[in-house]
C-alpha cells in the first residue's frame, strides 16, 4: 500500500513540475506529510528532487552566470537548512507538521492572490543571503523549499529560461542541504536511499508527461487548481495540531 501511494504521489508531483517547472517537493511533502512524519517524507523526496532539479538546472546555458549572481543566496540556504534540520528531524514533533501546513498554506495563498515582488538591483547584495537563510530555515523545519525563495527569484525580473534555471539551482542546493541536515541529525543515512531511489522513476515519468502536455494546458487554470489543492493540504496539516 505504501509503495503504491509513494509511486502515485511522485507521478503527480513530477507532472506538476513538468508543467510548471517547480512543485515536486512541495506536492510530495504535502501529500506524504498527511501519511507520515515530515522527516520520513523529506528523506523519500531527496533523490527524486535532486535528479529532477539537476535536469532542470542544466537544461539551459546560464548556469555559471546564475551561480555567480546567486551564490550568496545559495550559501544562506545551506546555512539555514543545516541549522534548522533538527526541527524536522524530530525535535519539533507535531509542530513540524504544523510548520509544513503553514508553509503550504502561505505559499498557496500567495499564489492564488498573485502576489509579485519587485526586487531593486541595488538591494540584491544583502537581500539574497537574507532570503537564502530564511528559505533554509523553512526548508530545515518543514522540507518545503519554495518560501520565500520562489517569490524572491520571480521578483528579480529574470528571463523565463533563466528563472526556470534559477529555480532549479535553488531547489538543487536546498535538496543537498536538507540531505546534509537530516544526516547530521541521524534522520537519514545511505542505507535509507532505497525508497528514495524507487521514487525517482515515477517522478521522471510524471515530469515527462507534464512536459509533453504543457502546451495544451492553460497555465493560469493549472496554477489556480494547483494552489487550491496545496491550500487544502496545508489547512489539513494545520488542523492536525488541534485534533
Amino acid at each position: 500500500m505504501r509503495v503504491s501511494v509513494v509511486a502515485a504521489t511522485f507521478v503527480v508531483a513530477g507532472f506538476v513540475k513538468g508543467v510548471t517547472g517547480m512543485g515536486l517537493p512541495t506536492v510530495a511533502m504535502g501529500v506524504l506529510g498527511t501519511l507520515m512524519l515530515p522527516a520520513q517524507a523529506a528523506a523519500i523526496l531527496l533523490l527524486p528532487s535532486f535528479v529532477t532539479n539537476v535536469w532542470q538546472l542544466f537544461a539551459g546555458p546560464s548556469v555559471r552566470a546564475l551561480v555567480k549572481r546567486l551564490w550568496l543566496m545559495m550559501a544562506g540556504i545551506v546555512a539555514g537548512t543545516v541549522a534548522a534540520a533538527s526541527f524536522i528531524a524530530g525535535g519539533g514533533g507535531q509542530w513540524a507538521v504544523a510548520g509544513l501546513g503553514a508553509a503550504l498554506t502561505l505559499y498557496a495563498v500567495a499564489g492564488l492572490m498573485a502576489w509579485r515582488l519587485s526586487v531593486p538591483a541595488r538591494h540584491e547584495h544583502w537581500l539574497s543571503p537574507a532570503i537564502g537563510a530564511l528559505t533554509g530555515l523553512v526548508t530545515g523545519g518543514t522540507g518545503v523549499f519554495v518560501v520565500p525563495a520562489v517569490p524572491y527569484l520571480q521578483g528579480l525580473a529574470l528571463k523565463k529560461e533563466d528563472l526556470v534555471q534559477a529555480l532549479g539551482l535553488s531547489f538543487t542546493v536546498s535538496t543537498i542541504a536538507l540531505a546534509i541536515g537530516l544526516a547530521r541529525e541521524h534522520a537519514f543515512a545511505v542505507g535509507d536511499l532505497g525508497e528514495s531511489l524507487f521514487a525517482v522513476v515515477p517522478a521522471l515519468i510524471g515530469m515527462g508527461i507534464g512536459q509533453r502536455v504543457r502546451g495544451s494546458i492553460s497555465p493560469e487554470t493549472f496554477r489556480r487548481w494547483f494552489f487550491i489543492c496545496l491550500l487544502g493540504l496545508g489547512i489539513q496539516l494545520l488542523a492536525r495540531i488541534f485534533v
